[in-house]
């Protein structure tokens, strides 16, 4: 995985951005996680104003390592989210790509135990503005019909907020739902899926609520950390229960 500081690139690099590195070193580092990751791609998310390097008198792209913390969690919305580079981007640029956004990823990878609360500082401890999507921004990143959201909201399955802006994570659940629905399996059928989401959830957060409350902005940066671990292993165990009951079944 990518360990990078967290931090965009904002006008090319900052006069504090450290070493500087060629694209094959950015590569190099970024296919760790993103093993289909290639120059030309570099190239393109540059090209969209996703990345600004710097430049050398002869034209040679120099990153730092910003820029490759930014590279990584654009790639890691693309591949988490599904989302548009337009999406990705305007978000980056109304968060003064300062900030990854809530949930982005950037912290432990799914399959590593939690960090101690030493290794946090790479975390933010205050994370920034969470990515939220219009109602035709999440239409477009999955491909549903108008009547489609409508029923996934009327099941509970999707949830605007009060500004009619929906959580990235809407992006996964309805492209989830609609490769579910293509073998027979509607909103009405999944509810206590959902039902059973939020209980996990209330778990999580009943063990990571004291954290959240300390003064400590490493303590409430290990909050986060320990709570993406919780998902983890939780949606880990309902898999491994789910194959379990399917085999008992057939037995």
């Amino acid at each position: 995985m990518v360990r990078t500081p967290s931090g965009g690139a904002g006008n090319g690099t900052a006069a504090s951005a450290g070493r500087l590195m060629s694209i094959g070193a950015v590569l190099g580092q970024l296919r760790d996680e993103f093993p289909e990751v290639t120059i030309s791609k570099i190239r393109f998310l540059e090209a969209e104003g996703l990345v600004d390097p710097r430049r050398t008198p002869s034209g040679y792209r120099k990153f730092s390592e910003p820029d490759v913390a930014r590279l990584a969690q654009v790639l890691r919305m693309q591949r988490d989210h599904y989302l548009p580079l337009k999406v990705i981007k305007e978000h980056l640029e109304a968060a003064g790509g300062d900030e990854p956004p809530a949930g982005s990823g950037t912290g432990p990878s799914a399959g590593t135990p939690a960090a101690d609360p030493a290794a946090v500082p790479r975390e933010s401890a205050e994370p920034g503005p969470p990515l939220r999507l219009r109602r035709a921004e999440l239409l477009d990143a999955t491909g549903a019909e108008e009547a489609e959201l409508a029923q996934w909201e009327s099941y509970g399955l999707v949830e605007a907020d009060d500004e009619g802006r929906y959580d990235v994570g809407a992006v996964t659940v309805g492209a989830l739902l609609r490769e579910l629905g293509a073998f027979g399996l509607e909103p009405r059928h999944l509810r206590a899926v959902k039902a059973a989401a939020d209980r996990e959830a209330g778990l999580v957060e009943q063990v990571v609520a004291p954290l959240r409350l300390h003064r400590n902005p490493q303590t409430r940066a290990h909050a986060e950390a320990t709570a993406r671990r919780l998902a983890d292993l939780s949606v880990r165990l309902h898999e491994a229960l789910v194959h379990s009951a399917l085999r008992s079944r057939h037995a």
